[in-house]
């Protein structure tokens, strides 16, 4: 091979590879603690074996909370939306890959025209009128030799697995949010029974004063405390009624349904009834599990890649165009050898003065990119601080749970022997709505708790990423009943979406912490 030839072309082949965006790294963080601080004790099982599979609120064992969860992937109106922005950034992906491929276009144009007599062209031609039949296709194709066109479509593609990870957060928090949704209502269902329990019983003893106060064993004050406390009663009950109504309405949005119309049958929340055991696994794995940092990732990746297509602004474009086709002034020989006509050749267009547009975006791109790293690592923070939050939750809240049990048993005693002592005339009946109050109290209070525990359970879950996972674990996050098909992933994609007909699985997720590893 001719040595100039070859030189040519190794040339070629370096100018072919060069990228003139930063080499990727995944923004350090502070590193992971050993455990976390409000589970110090917890330590890996193995074998993992037995480990539960599935959606992560199968481990409430409640059918009804199942049922709700399946109609969340079918009708929830914010899921599809996110859908759709998904699908918006793979055609921006799909949009950024054809700059790889030459455009071609194709044409004809036939034209009467006549030169003027006081036109500069009269002395080199003859004036008169003349047709022009034009048949032509062109072709024009940028050679990418500064890697713009390469880190346009790597920014478009980490963007588009940002969507993916935005996807499978807003899944899991929608989920999330149907579940403390549901343990709410069944919570309000209790203190509902509850109250109109009380309301019986306070109506009872104001009967009970009445009687005494007509019969002169008693006083009309007793009377106007047990007409009050009734009342009172009366109000909390229809209270409860309207943040039953209320929390219904929001579930019936989140499920895609029209609030009129939508019910679900009262079911008390059992007290005695513990959250599940979620294992919270080590701390070190935990950004592997969050689709949110996933997504924060990827937006620095693409952050990282603008920056490239940033700095190449500052370098030539260089343009390879071609036109071939036939052009003659009649029409009877348009189509003919003669009438052949083509051009070819490549261009180098540099911009010389542009008042500092390229400075400005090139500043804009670094900035950008410094924006992604701190936000993703604020991300990371915050995972951390809502297990830990979750965590806490639960091991206070089972201490309060065993106090306020304790409580309700001590004024539920309290109150009968205050009732006992009034009926025998040993106590006013002051001492009896004082008692009565603090027994309702302690029973409002330990549901109140038990909603609280079970709303732990539901966001330790959540800020473990719900099952999701980065290295590709069994349980999935669904999301959609869309059916479609995505092609099969880069090199550098640690995100990638599976489709089915009734959910879109988030699944198969490629570690985070070796993209772009040199």
């Amino acid at each position: 091979m001719d040595p100039r030839r070859f030189a040519a072309i190794a040339f070629g082949g370096v100018l072919a590879g060069c990228s003139l965006a930063p080499a990727y790294r995944v923004p350090e963080t502070a590193p992971a603690a050993p455990a976390y601080n409000e589970a110090p004790d917890w330590k890996a099982a193995a074998p993992a074996d037995a480990t539960a599979r599935g959606p992560w609120w199968t481990v409430f064992h409640d059918e009804p909370l199942a049922a709700l969860e399946a109609q969340v992937a079918d009708a929830n109106q914010d899921l599809k939306a996110a859908l759709a922005r998904l699908e918006q950034a793979r055609a921006l992906t799909r949009a950024a890959r054809s700059a790889y491929f030459p455009t071609v276009s194709a044409g004809a144009n036939v034209t009467r025209a006549r030169t003027s007599l006081n036109s500069p062209r009269f002395a080199a031609s003859k004036p008169g009128t003349v047709n022009d039949f034009v048949l032509n296709a062109d072709v024009s194709y940028e050679v990418d030799l500064w890697g713009r066109l390469r880190n346009a479509v790597a920014a478009a593609k980490a963007s588009e697995q940002a969507s993916t990870g935005d996807l499978a957060t807003l899944d899991l928090s929608l989920r999330s949010e149907l579940a403390i949704d549901y343990f709410t209502l069944r919570s309000l269902d209790t203190q509902q029974a509850l109250l109109e329990r009380t309301v019986v019983d306070y109506a009872d003893a104001l009967k009970l004063t009445s009687n005494l106060y007509q019969g002169g064993a008693g006083v009309i004050a007793d009377v106007r405390q047990a007409e009050a406390q009734l009342e009172t009663a009366r109000t909390q009950a229809e209270d409860t009624r309207l943040r039953r109504a209320q929390t219904e309405h929001a579930i019936a949005t989140l499920v895609g349904r029209a609030a009129t119309g939508f019910h679900i049958e009262p079911t008390a929340l059992p007290l005695n009834v513990e959250p599940p055991a979620i294992d919270p696994g080590l701390p070190s794995t935990l950004l592997e599990r969050r689709p949110d940092v996933a997504a924060a990732e990827r937006r620095v990746a693409a952050a990282n890649a603008q920056i490239g297509v940033a700095r190449a602004a500052y370098f030539p474009v260089f343009t390879f165009s071609a036109t071939a086709g036939f052009e003659s002034v009649a029409g009877s020989n348009w189509i003919e050898a003669p009438s052949r006509m083509w051009a070819i050749g490549p261009s180098l267009l540099q911009t010389v003065f542009d008042g500092g547009l390229r400075r400005a975006q090139s500043d804009f791109a670094r900035a950008a990119y410094d924006q992604q790293v701190a936000q993703y690592r604020g991300t990371v923070l915050s995972a951390y601080q809502e297990v830990e939050d979750a965590l806490a939750a639960l091991r206070r809240l089972a201490n309060e749970n065993t106090s306020e049990q304790a409580a309700v048993i001590a004024t539920q005693g309290a109150l009968q022997q205050a009732e006992y002592r009034y009926k025998g005339g040993a106590a006013t009946y002051l001492e009896v709505v004082s008692t009565e109050n603090a027994a309702l109290a302690a029973r409002l209070s330990a549901t109140d708790i038990q909603l609280r525990r079970m709303t732990a359970a539901v966001l330790l879950v959540k800020a473990l990423g719900g099952g999701w996972s980065a290295a590709g674990s069994d349980t999935v996050a669904t999301a959609s009943t869309a059916r479609a098909t995505s092609g099969a992933p880069e090199s550098t994609a640690p995100l990638d979406l599976e489709f089915c007909d009734s959910c879109i699985e988030i699944a198969r997720i490629w570690s985070l912490t070796g993209v772009y590893q040199e």
